[in-house]
C-alpha cells in the first residue's frame, strides 16, 4: 500500500484527482455483564460460554445519510491512521477504547471518488455518548442484531472479521 500524499494545506489525507480519501475507524465492542473475560466466546456472540455474557457492538447514526455504521472519518493531514481512528471512535461514541487487531480494509466509492478505509478491532473501556453533529444516536448491539441494523454489506463483513479475530463463533 502507498502513502497518500496530502492536497494543500490542511487538506484530507489522499485528497486529490484519482486519490482515495483516506480514513480509520474502529469496530467497536464491549463485554456484556456474565462474561467473565472469555473475550465473548460463546455461541454466535451471545449467550457466551455456560450462558456467560457476550459481546456487543457500537453503531453510530448518521443523520446527513441516515444510515447506520461502525464509528469511522477521514485522517488529518499527516495523521497516522490508528490514531485517526481512535479519534474518531472518541468524537463519534465519546467512548475510550484499547486497539485490537487490524481487520480488513474496506475500499469503495463515496460521491464519487474511491474511499479507503482502514480499520481495527477496539474494546470499549468507558466514556459517554453526546449527540453531535454528525452522530445523532450510538446503540450497542449483539453481533447479530448489528448485521440486522448495519446499513452496508461491507460493514456486516466487519462483523465477521471481528468476531473471527476474538474467536468467536458466528452465525452466517
Amino acid at each position: 500500500m502507498t502513502a497518500a500524499t496530502p492536497h494543500g494545506p490542511g487538506g484530507p489525507a489522499g485528497s486529490g484527482p484519482g486519490r482515495p480519501v483516506l480514513a480509520a475507524g474502529c469496530v467497536l465492542w464491549r463485554r456484556t455483564a456474565g462474561d467473565g473475560g472469555n473475550g465473548g466466546g460463546g455461541r454466535n456472540g451471545r449467550g457466551g460460554r455456560n450462558g456467560r455474557g457476550g459481546i456487543e457492538l457500537a453503531l453510530v447514526h448518521r443523520p446527513k445519510y441516515d444510515d447506520w455504521s461502525h464509528p469511522k472519518g477521514k485522517l488529518k493531514r499527516g495523521e497516522d491512521p490508528l490514531d485517526g481512528a481512535l479519534r474518531e471512535v472518541r468524537e463519534e461514541t465519546g467512548m475510550e477504547c484499547v486497539p485490537g487487531v487490524r481487520l480488513p480494509t474496506a475500499r469503495y466509492e463515496s460521491q464519487c471518488r474511491p474511499k479507503e478505509v482502514r480499520y481495527w478491532a477496539a474494546e470499549a473501556t468507558g466514556g459517554a455518548f453526546l449527540p453531535n453533529s454528525e452522530v445523532d444516536r450510538v446503540v450497542w448491539l449483539t453481533p447479530e442484531a448489528a448485521r440486522v441494523r448495519l446499513t452496508y454489506e461491507r460493514d456486516r463483513e466487519l462483523v465477521d472479521a471481528l468476531l473471527a479475530a476474538l474467536g468467536t463463533p458466528h452465525a452466517p
